[in-house]
């Protein structure tokens, strides 16, 4: 094997973002692209001779030909072993759980998430470090500082590896690994879950609808759901990854997993609906002709933890995102334990796990998980919800109005405008920046906060987060409105997408009363959303005059 010095020049646009670096796939075409990144990756972590990676991705366009090149890299840069999904397929979680059983100098995972996938559609790349989580502010600002000052990156000349038979083969000095994607992963979601009790509910007449969306989580589902708990084979649609996604959108929310609403919300209904998303990370959680928010999700979860087997010694705390409702902090208070508030991103979850502060964490965004791993984990959020069915035995809807009885309702909902001009949606958040003096209280002055109705602003800020374990500061990490009465506006510009700019307000109020929990999320929420789009003025500076999706 011949390992050559190729020259080559930096980009200026492979700032990694909340999960690591997202173009379209002609991006990562150019010639030394994608190689520039991945050098930049190994010449920040620090490699020991003879380290072990893992990797594989979600099996869109571009998937196994990056994975070919990045194989040829980590020959060439001293790895010893990689680890590599039959197929190139590794979903998130799996990903995360590989990294950490086997001990690995942690992992690059190939995916763009819920994007759209294909020739003209979205790939991503990003390095989890060997916790099994995304690598930290730290780590992903020294790669993109490396990638601006690149001269060179090393490759090895060598044929491609066979991707499609498991077991070892050799790329010069270092060994390469097919591994069986789904089986560690599947193994462990048995460890922690009351299978035996799932697959009794299952076989008792429950029936369930699982949305792959063709993306990463079809095998997983099937192995799980099909083979080890018994449901019907029809019970998993949707369950063949395609590189374009079959030319949907990998997105679990009610726009784009139409098909799994359709079927929850119409005649001979299936008991529960889940889906996920491009990667495996995200779910979607549906009862018959009921709608379980993520922030819900959440908190339903962490309050009945304790009828899980792998979480029944007790939680030590739930971390969530700043945009992610207070629903959790609610469960949090009573069960008597913490309850971090973190900016969006899972590494903000990573330290906190790692220092046995928190077991279960989630956002809003579809992503829940534990410190079983270090991501989210869309399958395991879907077994935590047939544990608790099984355990309870009552529908979806009845789980969810008897936690809004007990603890109240957070009545909550985001409304996302994708795509639209960068200049546009910077221009909304400079604008809520200049009213803050305008709109919050004064005591200095004796002024109260401006009032809209019945809603008073007590606050406004630009939310920042200083990391408990290791002191670091992030800043900006979204515009706030809050109220007096504990309701509040969130404006954030998502690190998501390709391309344009997604702005995405979050609306949310507390509503202790029972007798309006039956009340629809935009009806009750239609004063705030009124505020937020008179203060951010975003219909006149997108010309947008509805939200590209509502969740």
């Amino acid at each position: 094997m011949q390992i050559r010095m190729v020259a080559t020049t930096p980009f200026t646009d492979q700032k990694p973002g909340t999960s690591g670096l997202r173009k379209r796939v002609q991006a990562f075409r150019q010639p030394h692209y994608l190689e520039n990144f991945v050098q930049s990756i190994f010449d920040t972590i620090d490699v020991p001779a003879g380290a072990t990676l893992a990797l594989g991705g979600d099996g869109r366009h571009y998937n196994r030909e990056a994975i070919q090149v990045i194989l040829k890299m980590a020959a060439a840069n001293g790895f010893g072993r990689v680890l590599v999904g039959k197929g190139g397929i590794l979903s998130t979680p799996a990903a995360s759980c590989v990294i950490r059983k086997y001990k690995t100098h942690g992992g690059i995972i190939l995916s763009a998430s819920h994007n759209p996938g294909g020739p003209d559609g979205d790939f991503g790349i990003k390095y989890n470090t060997a916790n099994g989580g995304p690598a930290p502010e730290k780590i992903t600002e020294a790669i993109y500082a490396a990638s601006k000052t690149i001269a060179q990156y090393r490759i090895a000349d060598a044929p491609d590896i066979a991707l499609d038979e498991l077991g070892d083969s050799r790329l010069g000095d270092m060994t390469v690994s097919v591994i069986d994607p789904v089986s560690d992963y599947a193994e462990l979601m048995e460890s922690l879950f009351d299978f035996a009790a799932i697959r009794a509910l299952l076989s008792n007449g429950f029936r369930i609808r699982f949305d792959a969306m063709h993306a990463v989580t079809g095998p997983y589902a099937r192995e799980i759901f099909v083979n080890r708990l018994g449901a019907p084979a029809d019970s998993v649609i949707n369950a063949e990854p395609l590189e374009d996604f079959g030319g949907g959108h990998p997105d679990p929310n009610l726009t784009y997993a139409h098909e799994l609403v359709e079927a929850l919300y119409g005649g001979n209904a299936p008991d529960f609906g889940a889906a996920s998303d491009g990667d495996g990370d995200r779910n979607m959680i549906l009862g018959r002709h009921f709608f379980v928010t993520p922030s819900d999700s959440l908190a339903i979860l962490a309050a009945n933890a304790h009828l899980v087997p792998g979480y029944q010694q007790g939680l030590a705390g739930i971390a969530r995102s700043m945009p992610t409702s207070a629903a959790a902090d609610r469960v949090a208070a009573a069960l008597g334990i913490p309850c971090y508030e973190t900016p969006t991103g899972w590494k903000f979850f990573g330290n906190l796990m790692d220092a046995g502060k928190v077991t279960l964490c989630g956002e809003e965004s579809f992503g829940t998980g534990s410190d079983h791993i270090r991501e989210k984990d869309g399958l395991w959020a879907v077994l935590f919800w047939l544990n608790i069915l099984a355990a309870r035995k009552q529908p979806v809807e009845a789980i969810v109005r008897e936690h809004w009885a007990r603890f109240g309702r957070n009545v909550y909902s985001r409304h996302d405008y994708e795509g639209i001009p960068i200049d546009a949606a910077n221009g909304v958040m400079q604008r809520l920046h200049d009213r803050f003096a305008e709109l919050q209280a004064c005591p200095e002055q004796g002024r109260g906060g401006a009032q809209f109705g019945h809603l008073q602003v007590r606050r406004c800020d630009d939310f920042s987060y200083t990391d408990p374990v290791d002191g670091s500061v992030s800043q900006g990490q979204g515009i706030r409105i809050l109220f007096v009465d504990g309701s509040r506006i969130v404006f954030r510009l998502s690190g998501t997408g390709t391309e344009g700019a997604t702005l995405r307000i979050y609306l949310e109020s507390y509503e202790p009363d029972v007798s309006k929990h039956h009340l629809d999320a935009q009806q009750a929420l239609a004063t705030l959303i009124s505020i937020a789009l008179g203060v951010s003025e975003l219909r006149q500076r997108t010309g947008r005059e509805r939200p590209t999706v509502i969740t």
